[in-house]
């Protein structure tokens, strides 16, 4: 200890510290009145005979969720985060977040068995929020994720064909081809959905369902116009089919309180609704809401009760208790400011440092932004060079449910602080002269 102490410069608690975090990593261990001494190294285990499952699994090939499972890595340190989903630890409401749950495990019967349905307090609160349903329209679900698997395999069947807006959620992708659905996609400006191309879209493929994102889009961050809203609802009427909206960036609006839902104005039950408090609050917050009306709602119910009866009670009482305490109201402007300042750093960043890279729109909430590159880069490549000089970006390739129309990459501000955004631009824009120079290169013969 004391001979680490000289080398470093450094306090007893300081060694100390290290030591105790090298211990609990299993790195170094502690003899009573001997010292510390580096552990040995871990014998390999004999490596299992798994060849077997290749049979019993047969010649499927599985669906690549390369892209999905991509959103939830964790970059190396130092590595500079412009990709991801979620708000970063510096906005998540830890604290506030600590004290509801313990709040809950609480409560009598907390760790009892729950409605299918959910909760009363929060289905009500999710109600009320949304505007135009009662809580029994409402059902508690694991995230958006899971509401957004059980609306679309509800609501489909295999081989038929399902209205995506592309580009899109990569989440939502997987999950209708994961189904076995034919997707027909309808293509997207920095007005949203292009409603006009509906129609002949819905004629040709038979779709029943639709599935948009009018709010603060992944990955564009486009909010549909209020135009483009109304003629969408005047479609579903027309053609009889269901319109799932995804409104996961809700409570993420930077500008100004977001447009009420489409749910909020939809009496006939066009409308399957999903709202979920993951991306607003915090990833293990995984609690969303699945709404819909009529025959629907008992689809879905009973859809979502084979797959896991119901979420856990304390979990759904820590998130009613939360969003019902002064700490939402507080942590929603916090958040709302902090995107503010982020998103405005990014867009300056990239207009001084790259500005050749076309951006759709000003997202007025959400915390993703959408570039368009030269033609001549390879949008996966750039991506790959850009972790490499230490940022992580998304290739926009699999935001596209067909063809891209052109190489594109999508940077969010959600998850790094303002001050670090610049570097994390500077690095980008090397990665961007390599790819350029790699696209210009002479093939090798």
């Amino acid at each position: 200890m004391r001979s680490l102490q000289q080398q470093h410069g450094v306090s007893p608690l300081t060694v100390q510290a290290v030591v105790r975090e090298l211990s609990a990593e299993g790195l170094v261990t502690a003899r009573p009145g001997s010292g510390t001494f580096v552990a040995r190294a871990a014998q390999p285990a004999e490596l299992a005979d798994t060849s077997w499952q290749q049979a019993a699994l047969g010649g499927h090939s599985p669906l690549d969720v390369s892209s999905t499972l991509s959103l939830f890595a964790k970059p190396a340190a130092g590595v500079i985060r412009l990709a991801g989903g979620y708000l970063d630890d510096a906005l998540v409401p830890s604290a506030a977040l600590s004290a509801s749950m313990t709040r809950a495990v609480r409560r009598p019967g907390s760790w009892g068995r729950v409605p299918a349905e959910g909760r009363e307090s929060l289905r009500q609160w999710f109600a009320r929020e949304i505007g135009g349903v009662d809580a029994s329209n409402v059902m508690i679900t694991s995230g958006g994720q899971a509401a957004l698997s059980i609306a679309i395999r509800s609501l489909t069947r295999p081989g038929e064909s399902i209205v995506l807006e592309s580009p899109t959620y990569t989440g939502a992708i997987s999950i209708a081809r994961s189904y076995g659905l034919d997707v027909a996609p309808v293509p997207m400006d920095d007005r949203g959905m292009r409603t006009d191309l509906l129609p002949a879209i819905l004629e040709r493929s038979n779709a029943r369902v639709i599935l948009t994102q009018p709010l603060f889009a992944n990955p564009t961050g486009v909010t549909m116009a209020a135009e483009r809203r109304a003629e969408l609802m005047r479609i579903a009427e027309h053609y009889s089919v269901f319109v799932i909206e995804d409104d996961y960036a809700h409570d993420l609006a930077i500008e100004r309180p977001a447009p009420a839902s489409l749910a909020s104005a939809d009496p006939n039950g066009h409308v399957v609704h999903i709202r979920s408090l993951t991306k607003s609050a915090a990833a293990g917050l995984r609690v969303a809401a699945l709404v819909a009306k009529g025959a629907a709602y008992s689809r879905l119910r009973s859809a979502k009760a084979l797959e896991d009866f119901y979420v856990a009670g304390p979990l759904q009482d820590a998130a009613s208790d939360f969003v019902n305490s002064p700490a939402w109201a507080t942590h929603k402007r916090k958040v709302s400011a902090e995107l503010g300042v982020r998103r405005d750093a990014l867009v300056s960043s990239l207009a001084a440092k790259l500005p050749e890279l076309a951006v759709a729109v000003r997202p007025r909430g959400g915390m993703h932004l959408w570039a368009r590159l030269p033609d001549q880069v390879d949008d996966v490549a750039l991506a790959g060079l850009a972790l490499a000089d230490g940022v992580a970006v998304t290739a926009g390739r699999a935001w596209f449910p067909a063809e891209p129309d052109g190489p594109h990459l999508r940077l969010t501000f959600g998850e790094t602080s303002a001050d670090l955004i610049p570097e994390g631009v500077e690095r980008l824009a090397r990665a961007l002269d390599r790819a350029r120079a790699f696209a210009q290169a002479p093939p090798r013969v």
